[in-house]
């Protein structure tokens, strides 16, 4: 627990190594990496390496009572596992309840030795991390909206490296500055961390190039604005060719549907070497409308995979397993909340219920009783998705449903919203894998004809995928990393609602397709 303050508010609250965000973890493609975990905090906890792939070995995954118990208070845990065929940008955080708010940092991992960029090499670089900050208690906040049964309380700022910046009060101390030399190029490692909001970035004067998403090369995007949904990564080039000055960095969410959000704007500085702290900031430049679906639709239409030589775009173009999820917002009954009833998510009308076995170490010892392997491959009934919002009928069926996947298939899963209560865009992270987004779009996913827009070619590779509000996203990949691998939206907000469910693949028959052992310190339940 670290004593921290901002907007002249102070709090206790869950840290690693005493800093926030926490310390950036350096590797390079190919290393060993070991990394102790000791929990002095008063709440359960593990970590997530959030885009690893963690191959045969999801005992290092992180998330809570799936892949592992979680970390007790006083206990330590040692996560021990290879970086293998991954370079690039990605990030770490607690993976039980709310702590991610406070619990994350980045991960680089840097080409192997000899490797370059398939880039121009930058001067330099920097983490730009995105969060956001409330001044109570977040654990407090999600159990209040869970004692209720509504949703909890939006943040009260965003931050940029930990920090708000000067538009907030208190903000001396509380704004991050990153020093640049004219003339020179630096790549910008950026990540949002942030719990619940989508998020704009710019830099004030600046033309960004993304050449890589979720540590995947992408084809060079200029930009003077980027998007990222909570769980995903860009790296930008950004070359210090204006004026010497100092220009804002801004941060502000994305959200196209009328639920409440967090709708402040924070900031850090560009700062050019030379330039007294005294000169004011060149206000930062006009950015999207909060609503602006157009654009961000128009900024993910243009990404593409590299797709070169060296960094194929292996997008799997038969299909063995053909899945459709779709995405509610739901109410259910709760006697315990104030009106009788309490706020839920489902897909395909199921609320995902966390067991208190973690289900890797259910499966692999094979204790029954746990899970059942039947989460069904499309809803139980048709309707018009994203029609006129439906208002009766809004139960789920609560339940721990996992989808086994044979070894190696491979599978196209369609994400579809749906105008349950309400469309909203979602970010869905699939543990264990990358994945190709081969189509996007709005309104209701057609079978027989949005498959002949899909992109087979060049399509973006990631591991965390916006679905758009009142619309469907496509995703395509190949089931060839054994084990239990959780499927969640990344709104912490609907992910504690129940919005996630988790693929079983099944060990293949050779000698390295299969899960390996469980170490001898996990956690006990």
């Amino acid at each position: 627990m670290s004593n921290v303050s901002r907007l002249c508010h102070a709090k206790s609250m869950v840290t690693v190594n005493g800093s926030f965000p926490g310390p950036t973890l350096y590797a390079r493609e190919g290393d060993r990496v070991v990394v102790t975990v000791t929990n002095r905090a008063a709440h359960n906890v593990t970590i997530h390496w959030h885009g690893l792939k963690q191959r045969r070995n999801g005992w290092a995954d992180g998330p809570a009572y799936v892949t592992q118990c979680p970390i007790r208070p006083g206990g330590s845990y040692v996560y021990d596992f290879n970086v293998t065929g991954q370079r690039g940008t990605l990030w770490w955080h607690a993976h039980i309840a709310w702590l991610r708010a406070t619990v994350h940092g980045a991960i680089v991992v840097l080409p192997a030795r000899g490797v370059p960029y398939p880039f121009p090499k930058p001067d330099a670089e920097a983490e730009i991390i995105l969060g956001e900050w409330w001044h109570a208690d977040v654990e407090a906040v999600e159990e209040q909206g869970r004692m209720l049964g509504m949703a909890p309380n939006t943040s009260d700022a965003h931050t940029i490296n930990g920090k708000p910046g000067p538009l907030f009060p208190c903000s001396e101390k509380h704004t991050y500055a990153l020093e640049v030399q004219w003339g020179r190029t630096y790549l910008l490692r950026i990540v949002n961390a942030a719990v619940n909001d989508e998020l704009f970035f710019s830099i004030a004067g600046h033309i960004m190039t993304v050449v890589e998403i979720d540590a995947t090369y992408t084809k060079p995007l200029t930009a003077s604005t980027i998007h990222l949904s909570p769980g995903q990564t860009t790296n930008v080039l950004v070359r210090a060719d204006r004026r010497p000055g100092r220009y804002f960095m801004a941060v502000k969410p994305f959200n196209d549907v009328p639920v409440p959000a967090d709708n402040k704007t924070a900031t850090a500085i560009l700062q050019y070497a030379g330039v007294p702290a005294s000169v004011l900031p060149a206000a930062p430049q006009l950015m999207p409308d909060a609503n602006g679906t157009g654009f961000v639709a128009a900024f993910h239409d243009r990404l593409r995979s590299l797709n070169s030589a060296r960094y194929p775009a292996a997008v799997p173009l038969a299909v063995d397993r053909h899945l459709l999820y779709t995405i509610g917002l739901n109410i259910d009954p709760c006697a315990s909340c104030p009106n009788g009833s309490r706020l839920a998510a489902s897909l395909n009308n199921i609320t995902f219920v966390m067991p208190r076995v973690a289900l890797l170490q259910a499966h692999y010892g094979g204790l029954r009783g746990v899970f059942a392997a039947d989460f069904p491959d499309r809803p139980p009934a048709r309707f018009n998705y994203t029609g006129a919002p439906l208002t009766a009928g809004l139960g789920t069926s609560p339940g721990t449903r996992l989808s086994r996947v044979a070894y190696n298939a491979s599978v196209e899963l369609v994400l579809q919203d749906t105008s349950l209560l309400s469309v909203e865009s979602h970010p869905f992270h699939l543990h264990g894998y990358n994945f190709f987004v081969v189509g996007r779009g709005a309104g209701n996913f057609d079978p027989s004809r949005d498959p002949a827009k899909y992109n087979l070619v060049d399509p973006p590779e990631r591991n965390t995928v916006g679905v758009p509000a009142g619309g469907w996203a496509a995703i395509r990949f190949r089931a060839d990393n054994p084990g239990i691998w959780f499927l969640h939206c990344h709104l912490e907000v609907h992910t504690s609602w129940g919005l996630k469910m988790a693929f079983l693949v099944e060990d293949g028959d050779g000698p390295d397709e299969s899960v390996v052992p469980p170490p001898k310190d996990l956690p006990e339940c």
